[in-house]
C-alpha cells in the first residue's frame, strides 16, 4: 500500500530534491521506518539516538496533528498524505476593549482611515479599537518590514519596536522599511523614521536591545498583542514564554527559501508554540535564512498574514490562527493549514505546568555561551582565522582546504585551491580525503563548517579545522574584491 509523504525544504536535499516519496506502511511508524530505510541521512534528522521521533519534528496524516493522539501507532491507509514539519525564528482583547472608549478620531484621522470606517466590519468601534491598540514588534527585518508599514498604515496607536542590528546590504532584498541610504545606520532608526512617514499619528516606541530573558517580561507587559518576527530558536522561545505567562496573543511567523509558516500562540484560547515544538533542534540542524537563503518576497507575505491576524485578534472579527498553523509555498502558491492541539503535558501551559519562569534560552538550544568558547585553550581550538589561513598560504603550508556551500553558493566566490563538498555529503565523501592531512573547512558564516568538522573528528579525522566567520570573513579580512553575499 503506497502512501504520499510530503517533505519540507529544509530535508529535500537528503532525498534527492523530491517535494513527495512514495512509501508504504500500514502505521506512522512504519511508514516513518519505510522512509529512513529509503534515506538513511534522514534518520538522524528525524530521530534521536534512541530512536524516537525528535521533539522539534511534527507529523501530520491528512493535515491532522497525530503527535498526541496515538503518537507513530496512528494507522494509515492508501491515499492518506503524510506530512512532516520541523521547526524552522481569537477573540477580541480584553485591555483594548476597556481602553477604547475613551478614544477619538480626529478629522484628519477620519479622513485617512475613511475606506475601513465604511466597512461594516471595522467602523467607528473598529478604527477606535486599532487607535487604542499597542503591538510589539519583535525585530524589524524581513517579517517586521512589511508589519511596521502596513500597521501603521491600518492606524495601530502604538508600536514598539525591539532590535539592535545596523542595516545592511544584504538586507535591502527583503527588509523593504529600510533603503539604500540607510545602509548602516540602526534599523530602529530607519524603522522608526519610515513608519512615521507613513502615519504621524502613530506612536513609535524603541527598544534597542536584545530580547533577553532579564528585560523581556518588563518590555512585554505593556502591549497587547507581541508579534515574532525573529529567526533564531532562542529568542523564539522566549518570545512564546513570556506571552504565556503575561497572557499574551504571540503571532508566529517564520521563513526559509521558498516556505513560510504563520499561526497565533494564545495559551488562553489554544496551544503554545512549546505544544507545536516542546524542544528546539540541535544547533546548526536547521539552516537559518542567512546559510539556506530566502526569496525576497516570501517575507512580505508571511508578514502580511501576521499584520492581518493581529488586527483581527484587535478587532475581535473573523477565524483566528489560534489552533491552526498555515503553511506556503511560494514556488507551487499553495497554502495549506494543520489543525494544532494544546499539549496536555506542555511544561508551560499545560495541566501541570513546570516553566513558571523564563529561564537561559541560549542553554537551552544548547548554545554555548561566548565565555565557554573563549575559555577553550589554544591546543584544544578548532579555529583558525582568515589572516591565519593566508599566512599559510603565503608561507607554502597550505591546508587542504574544504568549502562545505552548496553548488550555487561555490558560484557566488570562493578560496583559490579549495574542493567543494556540500555538507550533505560530507558523510558520504569524506573518504576522499586524508584522515592524516591538516585540513580547513569553511562555509559562508562558520555554522555549516563547524557542523562537519564535528562529523570528521568524530570520524577519526585529527587535524581539521574551522574557518572562523566562512567567506564573508575572508573576503572582509584577505580579499576585499571578493564579492559578500
Amino acid at each position: 500500500m503506497a502512501l504520499r509523504v510530503l517533505l519540507p525544504t529544509a530535508l529535500r536535499h537528503l532525498v534527492g530534491n523530491q517535494e513527495e516519496v512514495q512509501l508504504a506502511g500500514k502505521t506512522v511508524a512504519e511508514v516513518m521506518s519505510d522512509l529512513v530505510s529509503k534515506f538513511p541521512e534522514l534518520k538522524r534528522h528525524l530521530f534521536t539516538a534512541e530512536g524516537k521521533l525528535r521533539n522539534f519534528v511534527n507529523v501530520y496524516v491528512n493535515d491532522e496533528d497525530v503527535r498526541y493522539l496515538q503518537d507513530d501507532q496512528t494507522p494509515v491507509k492508501e491515499n492518506d498524505v503524510v506530512s512532516i514539519v520541523p521547526s524552522i525564528a481569537g477573540g477580541n482583547i480584553a485591555a483594548i476593549e476597556e481602553t477604547f472608549a475613551g478614544v477619538e478620531l480626529s478629522n484628519d484621522e477620519i479622513a485617512r482611515y475613511s475606506r475601513h470606517l465604511i466597512m461594516p466590519e471595522v467602523g467607528m468601534e473598529g478604527q477606535k479599537k486599532l487607535k487604542a491598540a499597542k503591538v510589539l514588534l519583535i525585530g524589524t527585518g524581513g517579517l517586521g518590514a512589511p508589519l511596521g508599514l502596513y500597521l501603521a498604515a491600518a492606524g495601530i496607536g502604538r508600536i514598539g519596536l525591539v532590535d539592535f542590528d545596523v542595516v545592511d546590504f544584504s538586507n535591502l532584498q527583503r527588509q523593504v522599511i529600510h533603503s539604500t541610504k540607510d545602509v548602516g545606520r540602526p534599523k530602529l532608526l530607519s524603522a522608526k523614521e519610515k513608519i512615521l512617514a507613513i502615519n504621524p499619528h502613530v506612536q513609535v516606541d524603541t527598544y534597542e536591545t536584545m530580547l533577553r530573558s532579564g528585560n523581556a517580561m518588563d518590555i512585554i507587559k505593556n502591549y497587547d498583542i507581541v508579534i515574532d518576527g525573529t529567526d533564531n530558536f532562542p529568542t523564539r522561545y522566549l518570545v512564546n514564554d513570556a506571552c504565556v505567562l503575561l497572557d499574551k496573543p504571540n503571532v508566529y511567523g517564520s521563513i526559509f527559501r521558498f516556505e513560510g509558516q504563520a499561526s497565533v500562540f494564545y495559551a488562553r484560547e489554544g496551544p503554545c508554540y512549546r505544544c507545536l515544538y516542546p524542544e528546539p533542534p540541535p544547533p546548526g540542524l536547521v539552516p537559518s535564512c542567512a546559510e539556506g537563503g530566502v526569496l525576497g518576497i516570501l517575507p512580505g507575505t508571511i508578514g502580511l498574514v501576521q499584520a492581518t491576524e493581529a488586527v483581527k485578534l484587535i478587532l475581535g472579527r473573523g477565524r483566528t490562527l489560534v489552533g491552526r498553523l498555515m503553511l506556503y509555498d511560494a514556488l507551487e502558491m499553495k497554502f495549506r493549514e494543520l489543525k494544532l492541539r494544546k499539549n496536555p503535558k506542555c511544561p508551560l501551559c499545560g495541566e501541570n505546568p513546570s516553566i513558571k519562569a523564563l529561564i537561559d534560552y541560549e542553554q537551552f538550544c544548547g548554545i554555548t555561551p561566548p565565555a565557554a568558547v573563549a575559555a577553550v585553550s589554544k591546543e584544544e581550538a578548532v579555529e583558525m582565522t582568515p589572516e591565519e589561513l593566508k599566512a599559510r598560504i603565503d608561507g607554502g603550508t597550505e591546508p587542504i582546504i574544504v568549502d562545505v556551500r552548496e553548488p550555487h553558493e561555490f558560484d557566488i566566490c570562493r578560496i583559490p585551491n579549495s574542493i567543494l563538498i556540500p555538507l550533505g555529503q560530507v558523510p558520504s565523501r569524506m573518504n576522499e580525503l586524508d584522515k592524516n592531512a591538516e585540513i580547513v573547512v569553511h562555509c559562508k558564516m562558520g555554522g555549516r563548517s563547524a557542523k562537519a568538522v564535528d562529523q570528521m573528528r568524530k570520524a577519526g579525522f585529527k587535524n581539521v579545522i574551522n574557518l572562523t566567520g566562512g567567506i564573508n570573513r575572508w573576503a572582509e579580512k584577505v580579499d576585499p574584491k571578493m564579492p559578500k553575499y
